[in-house]
């Protein structure tokens, strides 16, 4: 292991001194490395707890045998156990007929859908028991009286699905790793460990925020993290750092890149409000400019990375989609399915009738915008286009390109990476500078947080691509 910086040491000394610790650890700053420091220097036996079971499997090449590293998934699963899934869940609950709200028709299966994304919900909380607030908003149906009524709806059958997840020989709705994680949290575990290391800690659900705060008494507790990467809070999870009872430290020291393009990490940063700044290292040559062929693209969405999937195999690259094409297959018979006339069961679409409603809520409805894409996507190139390139996907060994969104970057790094160009500037205002021209509008600090992410996966060389309008935007100078 290379000597310790300063910062390492400091989380060290504290470690042994028996601090419960959120340790803030920027973009390549070495937070496994410093874990596992830690967990060298003692005796005692700890939890490492991961994000994805891929993640626990590497750290347990780099922790002593006295640390088991292991998902929050996988403690529950030791703990509960698992039964085999069932597929029968609408017509057990209940579900069997199409109801309408407003002018809208929920099939069986929509309304199926609605109960077990309820129930996920609640699963993914701290809460002791379903409550109306668990209940999602569905597209179509975003108006306050709407979403009452599928509440209404959905409830009762959303009670009756947990009754029967919490009973092994009912066995009608199927039994996923969520479920047996909540059962496992509302026993009020106890952890067997001295010390818990909480990897990933801004993108941890509340429940299992829960477990491990609850272990406090009889554990010393490590969180790890980087409150500028909480991008995941639309799916449930929420940065459990900075609220968190214990001595805060910083690793700011970047072994990834070098100083210009922690420059550019710093001016997202700024953006996105959040103390935390980088420093790079200076033996690293990492700079920013066009790369003709990148070894990375990362775009906005999913439908900004087939739209660059057709373009590269469209010029006879090998290209692989981080994550696969599935979801993208998925969107193309919805597509289809709509455009045909039928119903799809998409979970997205499954409200719309036709692709001509489709495509008037996208360009109409305020919370449809983010539709558009996909919208013009099939208009421009048709379904049969895309299932093609699809269908032409390698996998990344193979591929002399690799695209992603930036979600699924995270945690992964390329000697050179290439934004793509549907990460748009925000809107302009109302309002004119001196020069009558429109002022923009604000950097969101999400959008902020995401951008931070995407421009601190290249080690060597950035082209900052579909980001370089904040080179001229008034949040993004002077540089910090």
């Amino acid at each position: 292991m290379p000597a310790p910086t300063d910062e390492q040491t400091a989380a060290a000394d504290r470690f042994h001194a028996g601090d419960h610790l959120a340790l803030q650890a920027g973009a390549g700053t070495g937070k496994t490395s410093t874990l596992a420091l830690l967990a060298h220097g003692t005796r005692r036996r700890g939890r490492y707890i991961a994000y994805n079971k891929a993640i626990a499997q590497e750290a347990a090449s780099r922790f002593p045998s006295t640390v088991t590293c292991k998902t929050a998934h996988a403690l529950a699963y030791a703990a509960v156990g698992h039964r085999q899934p069932s597929w029968k869940t609408g017509r057990h609950l209940g579900i069997t007929k199409t109801i309408r709200i407003g002018d809208r028709d929920l099939s069986p299966r929509a309304l199926s859908y609605a109960t077990l994304r309820t129930v996920t919900r609640f699963c993914h909380s701290a809460d002791p028991a379903l409550t109306d607030r668990h209940v999602p908003r569905l597209r179509y149906l975003e108006d306050a009286g709407h979403h009452r009524e599928l509440t209404a709806l959905v409830m009762p059958f959303a009670r009756k699905a947990w009754a029967d997840l919490q009973n092994p020989d009912a066995g009608a709705v199927r039994f996923d790793h969520d479920h047996y994680l909540k059962i496992w949290a509302l026993t009020g575990p106890t952890i067997p460990a001295d010390f818990l290391l909480l990897d990933e800690a801004q993108d941890t659900n509340p429940v299992v925020e829960q477990v491990f705060n609850a272990q406090r008494n009889h554990a010393q507790l490590v969180m790890v993290g980087d409150s500028a990467q909480a991008i995941y809070q639309w799916r449930g999870a929420r940065d459990v750092m900075t609220a968190f009872r214990g001595t805060g430290l910083t690793l700011s020291r970047s072994f990834r890149f070098g100083p210009g393009l922690a420059a550019e990490a710093n001016r997202w940063l700024a953006i996105a409000a959040t103390p935390l700044r980088l420093a790079g290292t200076d033996t690293i040559p990492t700079t920013l400019g066009p790369v003709d062929q990148p070894d990375a693209i990362l775009c906005r969405t999913n439908v900004g990375a087939m739209r660059e999937v057709m373009q590269l195999l469209d010029t006879d690259h090998r290209v692989a989609l981080t994550g696969g094409g599935e979801s993208l297959r998925a969107l193309a018979h919805a597509a289809d399915d709509l455009k045909a006339g039928r119903r799809t069961f998409h979970p997205e679409l499954f409200l719309f009738p036709a692709w001509g409603d489709l495509q008037d809520y996208a360009a109409n409805d305020p919370a449809g915008r983010d539709l558009q894409p996909l919208v013009d996507l099939v208009d421009t190139h048709g379904t049969d286009a895309i299932l093609n390139a699809v269908h032409r996907l390698d996998p990344e060994s193979a591929a002399d390109v690799i695209v992603s969104t930036a979600h699924k970057s995270k945690g992964r790094e390329w000697a050179s990476v290439k934004i793509a160009d549907d990460f748009t500037a925000p809107r302009d205002t109302d309002t004119k500078d001196d020069h009558g021209r429109p002022v923009p509008g604000p950097v969101d600090e999400a959008e902020a947080r995401l951008a931070y992410v995407a421009v601190t996966r290249a080690r060597h060389r950035l082209d900052l691509g579909g980001l370089s309008w904040i080179n001229d935007h008034p949040d993004g100078t002077p540089l910090e």
